[in-house]
């Protein structure tokens, strides 16, 4: 019945495309690993509405300010316009070229898909092929503290149900943020799994802030990260040396590394693939390539053997769309949930959204029953922030 419904709404078309810029306050001060000794209090979000003559709408966002709803309005928009929203593969060209003149928006291909999901009365994960409703997440912390704050931090993930965590590694002295790992495994044991984040594939611009890792300082951190049985190490090199990654790989055992959220376009996934680069493929579908193009990417994934567990750290609607991603794959992993307090709790992350997503008693998120992606927006609180609007 619901493709019949679903058949009969395809004659539907884009009638409007707006976009409002918002300045989204945090808590407390955060100070990003990747920040280059940045203190952030804030932080941009463009939520992008696409309008369709049926009166159904398609909600996603952009992890950016003015520049996202500048690229969209003038490089998207004017070819969305008249169009079917339930035909996304025709566009995907256009989000890859809008890209070469502007920010990424593969952003976009999100909305399509929720009005999809909305005109089937069903979640985009179910639609896609559900293969679970509810994922495993790890805490994924976002700032460089010392062994003794990271221990009490760890207590408290334990407590609030997380069954793994992700820590950064930025210390001049890369032996400084082994003895952090060392101190969790001596007061928490096995009870935390522990994944590990370099950021080497890319961090903020800027002049000094932080000492890239060579290929030999990238070996000897794996090889003492393995010794401690921590699951994975995320960005230890380059995002585009595919050579150092395959030689780091292979000098391991039961480590995995993990990588890609700076990595654009499914021709650099498939890179990444068939040079042997990772064992866990981290895109996000805000940032990387249109969310279906993902689930291409996925399916190469498979075929290699390899996990996709994505980025997530963009907002919460970006959240939703990644968690359908992997609740229609096979092959995943942990998923990213930040959650950094007091700078950067999950509440500030989806502050956008009515119901903000949390872990059950098992450490996994569910999946919302909802139509589309299921993002409510808080529109009294999206008003408040909005500094732009668009179309």
């Amino acid at each position: 019945m619901r493709s019949m419904e679903v058949a009969g709404a395809a004659g539907t078309t884009i009638t409007r495309v707006r976009s409002r810029v918002l300045d989204l306050p945090l808590p407390d001060a955060f100070h990003p690993a990747w920040g280059r000794g940045q203190v952030q209090r804030s932080f941009y979000v463009t939520i992008v509405e696409v309008e369709t003559a049926d009166g159904v709408t398609g909600v996603t966002a952009a992890e950016a300010g003015p520049e996202a709803a500048v690229c969209i309005d003038r490089f998207v928009t004017p070819h969305l316009l008249g169009e079917d929203p339930t035909s996304p593969e025709r566009f995907v060209g256009v989000l890859r070229d809008a890209e070469i003149l502007g920010s990424p928006v593969y952003c976009v291909e999100i909305a399509l898909w929720d009005i999809i999901g909305k005109l089937a009365r069903t979640p985009v994960y179910k639609v896609w092929g559900a293969v679970t409703d509810r994922v495993p997440a790890y805490c994924a912390t976002g700032e460089v503290r010392d062994a003794r704050e990271r221990v009490e931090d760890c207590r408290r993930i334990a407590a609030d149900g997380f069954r793994a965590v992700k820590l950064r590694f930025h210390a001049d002295d890369p032996r400084d943020d082994l003895r952090v790992v060392e101190a969790i495994r001596g007061a928490l044991g096995d009870s935390l799994a522990i994944l590990v984040d370099a950021n080497q594939a890319g961090v903020l611009p800027g002049l000094g802030g932080h000492r890239p890792w060579d290929h030999r300082t990238a070996v000897e951190v794996a090889l003492e990260l393995e010794r401690l049985g921590v699951s994975w190490l995320e960005e230890p090199l380059l995002r585009h040396d595919y050579t150092g990654l395959r030689r780091l790989r292979d000098r391991l055992g039961t480590l995995q590394l993990a990588g890609g959220e700076n990595n654009h376009g499914a021709h650099e996934f498939s890179l990444l693939i068939e040079n042997g680069c990772y064992d866990i493929l981290q895109p996000d579908a805000v940032l990387s390539e249109g969310i279906y193009q993902l689930r291409k990417v996925a399916a190469l994934a498979e075929a290699a053997g390899l996990l996709v567990a994505p980025h997530t750290w963009t907002h919460g609607i970006g959240l939703l769309a990644n968690l359908h991603l992997v609740a229609s794959i096979p092959n995943t992993t942990w998923f990213e949930f930040p959650h950094e307090p007091p700078g950067w709790p999950a509440a500030a992350l989806s502050q956008m959204l009515v119901d903000k997503p949390w872990i059950d008693a098992d450490g996994c998120l569910p999946l919302p029953d909802r139509p589309g992606f299921g993002a409510e927006l808080d529109e009294e609180l999206v008003e408040r922030y909005t500094i732009a609007r668009f179309g």
